[in-house]
């Protein structure tokens, strides 16, 4: 299965440096994100995605890779966790859940301040959670 190697080289990794969802579309993905979430668009994204100014790492939608269908899936993006850092998680989520926005889980306190989980206009599941 797994064997553990160890890296012998001068290469190193960092840790992750660009997120993307994949999505069909892209433009309704991204107003949500503006709306609802308040993020900004970067001066430029390459075409087919929107890219958002986010830190430390950079957030962006955008259309499927070819052969990626993403009607043949319940759920994108299962088995992986996205969170989101907010100033303010309760209130995002009374903003969301008013807007309609499905929550899946929440809000409570956990190891990382309050959190709770919503599902994206695509169907991920987005934690997002306090300071």
């Amino acid at each position: 299965m797994f064997e553990e190697h160890l890296v012998t080289t001068a290469v190193s990794v960092t840790g992750p440096d660009f997120i993307a969802l994949q999505v069909r579309d892209v433009d309704t993905a991204a107003a949500f994100f503006e709306t609802q979430l308040g993020l900004r668009r970067a001066p430029a994204s390459p075409p087919g995605a929107v890219v958002f100014i986010t830190e430390p790492v950079a957030f962006a939608v955008r259309e499927p890779l070819p052969g990626v269908d993403l009607d043949s899936v319940e759920q994108p993006g299962l088995g992986v966790a996205l969170w989101f850092r907010t100033s303010d998680a309760q209130a995002l989520h009374d903003h969301l859940q008013a807007a309609g926005t499905p929550i899946v889980k929440a809000p409570e306190d956990g190891p990382f301040g309050r959190m709770f989980t919503f599902l994206g206009p695509e169907g991920y599941a987005i934690t997002a959670h306090g300071n």
